[in-house]
Protein backbone atom coordinates (compact mmCIF):
# COMPACT_ATOMS: atom_id res chain seq x y z
CA UNK A 1 0.00 0.00 0.00
CA UNK A 2 1.27 3.03 -0.84
CA UNK A 3 1.74 6.46 1.94
CA UNK A 4 2.34 9.34 0.90
CA UNK A 5 3.76 12.33 2.82
CA UNK A 6 1.81 14.87 2.12
CA UNK A 7 -1.40 13.04 3.33
CA UNK A 8 0.43 12.23 6.47
CA UNK A 9 0.69 15.57 6.59
CA UNK A 10 -2.40 16.63 6.55
CA UNK A 11 -3.58 13.78 9.17
CA UNK A 12 -1.39 16.09 11.71
CA UNK A 13 -3.39 19.41 11.45
CA UNK A 14 -6.21 17.64 13.24
CA UNK A 15 -8.40 20.47 13.02
CA UNK A 16 -9.52 23.08 10.29
CA UNK A 17 -12.42 25.34 9.59
CA UNK A 18 -14.67 25.40 6.85
CA UNK A 19 -16.24 28.90 5.74
CA UNK A 20 -19.04 28.69 3.30
CA UNK A 21 -19.47 32.65 2.26
CA UNK A 22 -20.72 33.88 -1.22
CA UNK A 23 -23.66 35.96 -2.81
CA UNK A 24 -26.21 34.04 -0.65
CA UNK A 25 -24.64 35.48 2.08
CA UNK A 26 -26.29 38.54 1.71
CA UNK A 27 -29.81 37.04 1.63
CA UNK A 28 -28.71 35.22 4.83
CA UNK A 29 -31.01 32.10 4.13
CA UNK A 30 -28.49 29.28 3.55
CA UNK A 31 -26.04 28.44 1.09
CA UNK A 32 -28.83 26.95 -0.66
CA UNK A 33 -31.35 30.18 -1.31
CA UNK A 34 -31.24 29.91 -4.87
CA UNK A 35 -32.68 26.57 -5.71
CA UNK A 36 -34.58 26.09 -2.28
CA UNK A 37 -36.37 29.68 -2.86
CA UNK A 38 -36.74 29.36 -6.57
CA UNK A 39 -35.02 32.53 -7.17
CA UNK A 40 -34.46 33.29 -10.80
CA UNK A 41 -30.94 34.09 -12.07
CA UNK A 42 -31.83 38.40 -12.30
CA UNK A 43 -33.21 38.83 -9.41
CA UNK A 44 -30.01 36.74 -7.64
CA UNK A 45 -27.45 38.02 -9.47
CA UNK A 46 -28.50 41.82 -8.78
CA UNK A 47 -27.20 40.99 -5.27
CA UNK A 48 -23.45 41.29 -7.23
CA UNK A 49 -23.97 45.04 -7.12
CA UNK A 50 -24.32 44.26 -2.59
CA UNK A 51 -21.54 42.05 -2.51
CA UNK A 52 -18.65 44.51 -0.78
CA UNK A 53 -16.72 42.72 1.81
CA UNK A 54 -15.10 44.78 4.31
CA UNK A 55 -11.05 45.17 3.49
CA UNK A 56 -10.12 43.14 6.47
CA UNK A 57 -12.38 40.17 6.40
CA UNK A 58 -9.54 37.66 5.93
CA UNK A 59 -7.64 39.12 7.69
CA UNK A 60 -10.06 39.03 10.95
CA UNK A 61 -11.40 35.49 9.73
CA UNK A 62 -8.34 33.72 9.41
CA UNK A 63 -7.76 35.16 12.94
CA UNK A 64 -10.52 34.04 14.27
CA UNK A 65 -9.64 30.37 12.97
CA UNK A 66 -5.84 29.95 14.33
CA UNK A 67 -7.18 31.38 17.56
CA UNK A 68 -9.74 28.76 18.06
CA UNK A 69 -6.70 26.09 16.73
CA UNK A 70 -7.19 25.23 13.31
CA UNK A 71 -4.26 24.85 11.00
CA UNK A 72 -6.20 25.02 7.93
CA UNK A 73 -9.16 27.01 6.46
CA UNK A 74 -11.44 25.53 3.46
CA UNK A 75 -13.22 28.95 1.56
CA UNK A 76 -15.92 28.28 -0.86
CA UNK A 77 -14.41 29.48 -3.79
CA UNK A 78 -17.37 28.76 -6.11
CA UNK A 79 -20.71 27.27 -4.22
CA UNK A 80 -23.39 25.73 -6.42
CA UNK A 81 -25.09 29.46 -7.41
CA UNK A 82 -21.96 28.99 -9.95
CA UNK A 83 -20.25 32.32 -8.22
CA UNK A 84 -16.56 32.86 -7.96
CA UNK A 85 -14.79 34.42 -5.22
CA UNK A 86 -11.98 34.41 -7.78
CA UNK A 87 -10.75 36.32 -11.10
CA UNK A 88 -11.89 33.74 -13.42
CA UNK A 89 -9.60 35.13 -16.14
CA UNK A 90 -12.58 35.95 -18.60
CA UNK A 91 -14.29 32.38 -18.49
CA UNK A 92 -17.01 35.15 -17.57
CA UNK A 93 -17.87 38.05 -15.13
CA UNK A 94 -19.72 36.58 -12.86
CA UNK A 95 -17.50 36.88 -10.00
CA UNK A 96 -16.04 38.67 -7.06
CA UNK A 97 -14.31 40.91 -9.34
CA UNK A 98 -16.98 41.82 -11.26
CA UNK A 99 -19.43 42.68 -8.18
CA UNK A 100 -19.21 45.74 -6.14
CA UNK A 101 -16.33 44.86 -3.94
CA UNK A 102 -13.92 44.64 -7.48
CA UNK A 103 -11.68 42.45 -5.77
CA UNK A 104 -10.19 38.96 -5.83
CA UNK A 105 -11.30 37.94 -2.87
CA UNK A 106 -9.81 33.96 -2.99
CA UNK A 107 -6.36 36.51 -3.41
CA UNK A 108 -7.28 38.38 -0.36
CA UNK A 109 -7.95 34.70 1.85
CA UNK A 110 -4.56 33.88 0.34
CA UNK A 111 -2.86 36.15 1.75
CA UNK A 112 -4.09 36.14 5.39
CA UNK A 113 -3.70 32.74 5.90
CA UNK A 114 -0.24 32.81 4.88
CA UNK A 115 0.49 35.82 6.86
CA UNK A 116 -0.56 34.09 9.60
CA UNK A 117 0.65 30.49 9.00
CA UNK A 118 -2.49 28.68 8.31
CA UNK A 119 -3.00 26.65 5.19
CA UNK A 120 -5.58 27.37 2.78
CA UNK A 121 -7.73 24.97 1.03
CA UNK A 122 -10.24 25.88 -1.59
CA UNK A 123 -13.60 24.33 -2.14
CA UNK A 124 -14.87 24.31 -5.43
CA UNK A 125 -18.33 22.64 -6.35
CA UNK A 126 -19.26 20.31 -9.12
CA UNK A 127 -22.44 20.98 -9.86
CA UNK A 128 -23.64 24.38 -11.20
CA UNK A 129 -27.15 26.09 -10.80
CA UNK A 130 -26.53 29.09 -13.27
CA UNK A 131 -23.78 27.43 -16.12
CA UNK A 132 -26.26 26.21 -18.97
CA UNK A 133 -23.98 23.54 -20.49
CA UNK A 134 -24.10 21.59 -17.24
CA UNK A 135 -27.99 20.48 -18.25
CA UNK A 136 -27.37 20.77 -21.77
CA UNK A 137 -23.91 19.84 -23.00
CA UNK A 138 -22.24 17.67 -19.89
CA UNK A 139 -18.68 17.12 -21.95
CA UNK A 140 -18.55 21.14 -22.67
CA UNK A 141 -19.31 21.93 -18.95
CA UNK A 142 -15.95 19.37 -17.63
CA UNK A 143 -14.25 22.05 -19.77
CA UNK A 144 -15.76 25.08 -18.22
CA UNK A 145 -14.90 23.08 -15.01
CA UNK A 146 -11.54 21.95 -15.56
CA UNK A 147 -10.60 25.69 -16.58
CA UNK A 148 -12.10 27.34 -13.81
CA UNK A 149 -10.25 24.47 -10.92
CA UNK A 150 -6.96 25.09 -13.41
CA UNK A 151 -7.05 28.85 -12.48
CA UNK A 152 -6.83 28.19 -8.54
CA UNK A 153 -4.27 25.58 -9.08
CA UNK A 154 -1.82 28.19 -11.18
CA UNK A 155 -2.71 31.66 -9.87
CA UNK A 156 -2.47 31.45 -6.23
CA UNK A 157 0.80 29.52 -5.12
CA UNK A 158 0.87 25.99 -2.83
CA UNK A 159 -2.63 25.22 -1.55
CA UNK A 160 -3.12 22.76 0.65
CA UNK A 161 -5.86 21.24 -1.71
CA UNK A 162 -9.03 21.06 -3.47
CA UNK A 163 -12.54 19.80 -1.56
CA UNK A 164 -14.88 19.06 -4.78
CA UNK A 165 -18.70 19.05 -3.63
CA UNK A 166 -21.57 17.53 -6.02
CA UNK A 167 -20.74 14.88 -7.94
CA UNK A 168 -23.19 12.74 -5.76
CA UNK A 169 -25.94 15.32 -8.23
CA UNK A 170 -25.06 13.27 -11.39
CA UNK A 171 -23.63 9.89 -10.05
CA UNK A 172 -24.95 8.14 -13.69
CA UNK A 173 -22.52 10.77 -15.75
CA UNK A 174 -18.90 10.37 -16.56
CA UNK A 175 -17.10 13.69 -14.90
CA UNK A 176 -13.75 12.55 -16.52
CA UNK A 177 -11.78 12.40 -13.07
CA UNK A 178 -8.90 10.99 -14.53
CA UNK A 179 -8.49 14.46 -16.30
CA UNK A 180 -9.43 16.59 -13.46
CA UNK A 181 -7.45 15.14 -10.70
CA UNK A 182 -4.37 14.89 -13.47
CA UNK A 183 -4.53 18.63 -14.25
CA UNK A 184 -4.43 19.22 -10.52
CA UNK A 185 -1.64 16.72 -10.32
CA UNK A 186 0.04 18.72 -12.67
CA UNK A 187 0.29 22.25 -11.01
CA UNK A 188 -0.16 20.90 -7.38
CA UNK A 189 1.29 16.98 -6.78
CA UNK A 190 0.90 17.60 -3.61
CA UNK A 191 -2.12 19.07 -3.05
CA UNK A 192 -4.88 16.75 -1.18
CA UNK A 193 -7.99 16.32 -3.45
CA UNK A 194 -11.09 15.25 -1.45
CA UNK A 195 -13.91 14.39 -3.14
CA UNK A 196 -17.17 14.40 -0.68
CA UNK A 197 -19.61 11.82 -0.79
CA UNK A 198 -22.14 13.71 0.77
CA UNK A 199 -24.64 12.27 3.51
CA UNK A 200 -25.61 8.94 1.96
CA UNK A 201 -22.52 8.23 1.42
CA UNK A 202 -20.44 8.99 4.32
CA UNK A 203 -16.57 7.45 4.33
CA UNK A 204 -16.64 5.61 0.70
CA UNK A 205 -13.61 5.16 -1.06
CA UNK A 206 -13.46 6.40 -4.56
CA UNK A 207 -10.86 7.36 -7.52
CA UNK A 208 -7.43 6.38 -6.53
CA UNK A 209 -5.87 9.68 -6.85
CA UNK A 210 -9.03 10.90 -4.21
CA UNK A 211 -6.23 11.63 -0.89
CA UNK A 212 -8.93 11.40 1.58
CA UNK A 213 -12.95 10.37 2.17
CA UNK A 214 -15.19 12.52 4.00
CA UNK A 215 -17.89 11.95 6.89
CA UNK A 216 -20.57 15.37 6.92
CA UNK A 217 -22.30 15.50 9.61
CA UNK A 218 -22.07 12.08 10.36
CA UNK A 219 -19.11 10.52 12.93
CA UNK A 220 -15.91 8.68 11.44
CA UNK A 221 -15.16 4.86 11.47
CA UNK A 222 -12.20 3.17 11.13
CA UNK A 223 -11.14 2.76 7.41
CA UNK A 224 -10.68 -0.61 6.22
CA UNK A 225 -7.16 -0.84 3.81
CA UNK A 226 -7.66 -4.45 3.07
CA UNK A 227 -6.78 -4.46 -0.82
CA UNK A 228 -6.99 -0.75 -1.15
CA UNK A 229 -3.40 0.35 -3.16
CA UNK A 230 -3.12 3.62 -1.18
CA UNK A 231 -3.60 4.92 2.41
CA UNK A 232 -6.00 7.93 2.59
CA UNK A 233 -6.93 10.37 5.30
CA UNK A 234 -10.44 10.93 6.77
CA UNK A 235 -12.20 14.74 7.53
CA UNK A 236 -15.90 14.78 9.20
CA UNK A 237 -17.08 18.60 8.33
CA UNK A 238 -19.55 19.58 10.92
CA UNK A 239 -22.19 22.91 11.24
CA UNK A 240 -23.02 24.51 14.54
CA UNK A 241 -26.87 24.95 13.38
CA UNK A 242 -28.41 23.48 10.60
CA UNK A 243 -27.11 25.63 7.52
CA UNK A 244 -23.08 26.22 6.01
CA UNK A 245 -23.97 29.00 4.73
CA UNK A 246 -25.27 32.34 6.99
CA UNK A 247 -28.93 31.89 7.61
CA UNK A 248 -30.34 35.01 10.20
CA UNK A 249 -33.02 32.81 11.28
CA UNK A 250 -31.36 29.45 11.95
CA UNK A 251 -31.31 29.51 16.06
CA UNK A 252 -30.68 25.61 15.77
CA UNK A 253 -27.28 26.00 17.39
CA UNK A 254 -25.55 22.82 19.03
CA UNK A 255 -23.26 22.94 22.24
CA UNK A 256 -19.51 23.42 22.60
CA UNK A 257 -19.31 20.77 24.41
CA UNK A 258 -20.68 19.11 21.61
CA UNK A 259 -17.98 20.35 19.12
CA UNK A 260 -15.46 20.03 21.58
CA UNK A 261 -16.28 16.30 22.26
CA UNK A 262 -17.03 15.59 18.26
CA UNK A 263 -13.05 16.79 17.63
CA UNK A 264 -12.35 14.37 20.26
CA UNK A 265 -14.37 11.43 18.87
CA UNK A 266 -12.79 12.42 15.50
CA UNK A 267 -9.19 12.34 16.95
CA UNK A 268 -10.31 8.47 18.47
CA UNK A 269 -10.03 7.25 14.44
CA UNK A 270 -7.83 9.57 13.06
CA UNK A 271 -9.73 12.29 11.14
CA UNK A 272 -9.61 15.48 10.55
CA UNK A 273 -12.31 18.07 11.80
CA UNK A 274 -13.65 20.67 9.60
CA UNK A 275 -15.88 22.62 11.39
CA UNK A 276 -17.82 25.23 9.40
CA UNK A 277 -18.90 28.96 9.62
CA UNK A 278 -20.75 31.15 7.60
CA UNK A 279 -19.81 34.58 7.18
CA UNK A 280 -22.39 37.44 6.70
CA UNK A 281 -22.53 39.85 3.92
CA UNK A 282 -19.56 41.72 4.91
CA UNK A 283 -17.39 38.74 5.52
CA UNK A 284 -17.52 38.99 9.29
CA UNK A 285 -18.34 36.30 11.49
CA UNK A 286 -21.89 36.11 13.80
CA UNK A 287 -20.86 36.96 17.54
CA UNK A 288 -22.35 33.42 18.44
CA UNK A 289 -19.96 31.68 15.84
CA UNK A 290 -16.68 33.83 16.80
CA UNK A 291 -17.51 32.96 20.43
CA UNK A 292 -18.25 29.67 20.11
CA UNK A 293 -15.05 28.93 18.10
CA UNK A 294 -13.23 31.57 21.32
CA UNK A 295 -14.62 28.56 23.50
CA UNK A 296 -13.38 25.55 21.33
CA UNK A 297 -9.93 27.04 21.12
CA UNK A 298 -9.69 27.36 25.32
CA UNK A 299 -10.09 23.48 24.83
CA UNK A 300 -7.31 23.30 22.24
CA UNK A 301 -4.87 25.05 24.26
CA UNK A 302 -5.05 22.73 26.55
CA UNK A 303 -4.48 19.56 24.77
CA UNK A 304 -3.11 20.64 21.14
CA UNK A 305 -0.47 18.28 21.75
CA UNK A 306 -2.75 15.62 21.67
CA UNK A 307 -4.74 16.49 19.15
CA UNK A 308 -1.67 16.79 16.29
CA UNK A 309 0.23 13.95 15.58
CA UNK A 310 -0.53 11.11 18.06
CA UNK A 311 -2.28 8.27 16.37
CA UNK A 312 -5.37 5.59 17.25
CA UNK A 313 -3.20 3.28 19.57
CA UNK A 314 -5.31 0.06 19.19
CA UNK A 315 -5.70 -0.34 23.17
CA UNK A 316 -9.52 -0.96 24.27
CA UNK A 317 -10.69 0.76 27.21
CA UNK A 318 -12.54 -2.00 28.58
CA UNK A 319 -14.87 -0.19 31.06
CA UNK A 320 -15.70 2.44 29.32
CA UNK A 321 -17.45 2.70 25.84
CA UNK A 322 -16.42 6.77 24.98
CA UNK A 323 -13.10 7.12 26.73
CA UNK A 324 -9.73 5.86 24.36
CA UNK A 325 -6.17 6.13 23.81
CA UNK A 326 -4.22 7.88 21.50
CA UNK A 327 -0.06 7.21 20.96
CA UNK A 328 2.89 8.63 19.73
CA UNK A 329 6.77 7.65 20.23
CA UNK A 330 6.75 6.74 24.42
CA UNK A 331 3.39 8.49 25.16
CA UNK A 332 0.04 7.83 25.36
CA UNK A 333 -2.78 10.04 25.60
CA UNK A 334 -6.04 9.37 27.58
CA UNK A 335 -8.96 11.14 26.73
CA UNK A 336 -11.76 10.78 29.19
CA UNK A 337 -15.58 11.74 28.60
CA UNK A 338 -18.38 12.44 30.83
CA UNK A 339 -16.22 13.37 34.16
CA UNK A 340 -18.65 14.79 36.57
CA UNK A 341 -18.40 17.97 38.31
CA UNK A 342 -18.12 17.62 42.12
CA UNK A 343 -20.40 19.68 44.44
CA UNK A 344 -22.42 20.66 47.19
CA UNK A 345 -25.59 19.20 46.57
CA UNK A 346 -27.68 22.20 46.33
CA UNK A 347 -25.45 22.89 43.45
CA UNK A 348 -25.17 19.76 41.64
CA UNK A 349 -26.11 16.33 41.78
CA UNK A 350 -23.10 13.91 43.03
CA UNK A 351 -23.98 10.92 41.38
CA UNK A 352 -21.95 8.07 41.75
CA UNK A 353 -19.66 6.96 38.63
CA UNK A 354 -16.86 4.88 37.57
CA UNK A 355 -13.71 6.96 37.57
CA UNK A 356 -10.94 4.34 36.51
CA UNK A 357 -10.42 3.36 32.81
CA UNK A 358 -9.07 -0.25 32.96
CA UNK A 359 -6.66 -1.19 29.59
CA UNK A 360 -4.11 -3.65 29.09
CA UNK A 361 -0.42 -1.43 28.30
CA UNK A 362 2.61 -3.52 27.39
CA UNK A 363 5.12 -1.15 28.55
CA UNK A 364 6.24 0.34 31.78
CA UNK A 365 4.52 3.70 33.11
CA UNK A 366 6.67 6.49 34.22
CA UNK A 367 4.61 9.04 35.01
CA UNK A 368 0.51 9.94 34.69
CA UNK A 369 -0.47 13.34 34.49
CA UNK A 370 -3.54 15.60 33.46
CA UNK A 371 -2.38 17.97 30.04
CA UNK A 372 -4.40 21.01 31.27
CA UNK A 373 -2.46 21.43 34.96
CA UNK A 374 -0.31 18.83 35.20
CA UNK A 375 -1.29 17.01 38.24
CA UNK A 376 -0.57 13.59 38.74
CA UNK A 377 -3.33 11.09 37.92
CA UNK A 378 -3.19 7.78 40.29
CA UNK A 379 -3.01 4.46 38.52
CA UNK A 380 -2.35 0.92 39.79
CA UNK A 381 -1.22 -2.14 38.08
CA UNK A 382 -0.75 -5.69 37.65
CA UNK A 383 1.35 -6.95 35.18
CA UNK A 384 0.10 -5.39 31.66
CA UNK A 385 -3.42 -4.94 33.40
CA UNK A 386 -3.87 -1.31 34.48
CA UNK A 387 -6.30 0.98 35.96
CA UNK A 388 -6.40 4.40 35.78
CA UNK A 389 -7.78 6.23 38.72
CA UNK A 390 -9.46 9.98 37.43
CA UNK A 391 -11.44 12.05 38.99
CA UNK A 392 -14.29 14.74 38.92
CA UNK A 393 -13.73 18.35 38.06
CA UNK A 394 -13.21 20.35 41.29
CA UNK A 395 -15.96 23.23 41.41
CA UNK A 396 -15.49 25.73 38.93
CA UNK A 397 -14.49 23.39 36.31
CA UNK A 398 -15.58 21.25 33.21
CA UNK A 399 -13.56 21.20 30.24
CA UNK A 400 -16.25 18.68 29.08
CA UNK A 401 -13.22 16.29 27.83
CA UNK A 402 -9.76 16.08 29.31
CA UNK A 403 -6.71 14.00 28.72
CA UNK A 404 -4.45 12.53 30.93
CA UNK A 405 -0.91 12.25 29.48
CA UNK A 406 0.87 8.66 30.13
CA UNK A 407 4.50 8.79 29.30
CA UNK A 408 6.16 5.50 29.02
Amino acid sequence: MIVKKYIQDFERLGFGMFVHFGLYSILGKGEWAKLSHSIPDQKYEVMMKEFNPKPDWAIDLVKTAKGAGCRYITLTTRHHDGFSLYDTCGLNDYDAPHAACGRDLVREFVDACREQDIIPFFYHTLLDWREPSYRTDFPEYLKYLRASVEILCKNYGKIGGIWFDGMWDKLEEDWEEDALYGMIRSHQPEAMIINNTGLSARGTLGHIELDSVTFERGKPQPLNFEGVPKYVASEMCEIFADHWGYAKEDLAYRSTAQMIEELAECRKYGSNMLLNVGPVGDGSLRPIDAAMLDVVGEWVRYFEEAIRSPRPSGIEITNKKDDFLLKEGNHYYLFCFHLPMRADGNVAQNEEADFTDVFELPEQIRDISWMDNGQSVAYTREGSHVTVHTEPYCYGRNLVVRVAKITC
